[in-house]
């Protein structure tokens, strides 16, 4: 393991609950009404599929203004959100950032959220604890396409194998799996199917450094097999 790539919402800070009060204000700018399904099917995916779902749920022409303009505005209020209210980190996060840091290990953030509202989410997080930044807007594809993480793979000049992924979403392990980086799963609010080359873990207060090399080189020899 040569370095560690990081999800953000939901992962590292407990961001999706702000998420929740803008999408479902979004909704009740059109007078509907945003149900834990469609939520759900959301939760990390990149602007696009986000809209794509939200426009479809509530019948609305897919004109390419008006979802671009929909997509501004919830960028906008989430932004204000994560400035009024600040991002509480997620337990163990900030102690295992910290542990890396002092190790030297390389991290980057993979995130499908634009660059504009994550620089904000850096502020409160520490841009120092990450050598790289990929954010959905700077790919052709967000998750659960595999390119943020082959993204990042390549700003660090190495191979996605040597990085363990770590995530909260089904949409973001898939990106990391297809990107070929092993997978560190901690489900927060949805949960994430089981399966080869990704190790599930309750909480990062269970894992320490070399916690996190045994499970990347299981998952590798997994991946191998």
């Amino acid at each position: 393991m040569r370095a560690v790539l990081w999800d953000m919402d939901g992962t590292l800070v407990d961001s999706e609950k702000l998420w929740d009060v803008s999408m479902h204000a979004l909704y009740a700018r059109f007078g509907g009404t945003l149900t834990p399904e469609v939520r759900a099917a959301t939760v990390g995916g990149s602007a696009e599929d986000v809209m794509r779902i939200v426009f479809d749920d509530l019948g609305l022409d897919a004109d390419p203004a008006a979802i671009a303009e929909c997509t501004d505005w919830l960028h906008v209020y989430t932004g204000e959100l994560f400035e009024q209210r600040g991002l509480p980190w997620l337990a163990g996060a900030r102690e295992m950032l910290d542990a890396l840091l002092t190790a030297g290990m390389p991290m980057a953030l993979v995130t499908n959220t634009r660059r504009g509202l994550a620089e904000k989410a850096l502020n409160s997080i520490g841009r120092h604890y990450f050598s790289v930044t990929v954010c959905g807007d700077e790919v052709p594809y967000g998750k659960p396409a595999p390119d943020p993480y082959l993204r990042a793979a390549k700003l660090l000049e190495l191979a996605p194998g040597e990085c363990l992924a770590i995530e909260d979403s089904a949409t973001g392990t898939a990106a990391a799996e297809g990107a070929g980086c092993p997978v560190v799963v901690v489900p927060n609010d949805i949960a994430v199917p089981t399966g080869p080359g990704r190790r599930h873990i309750t909480s990062l207060t269970e894992l320490d450094l070399s916690g996190l090399r045994s499970i990347h080189a299981e998952l590798n020899r997994e991946i191998g097999d």
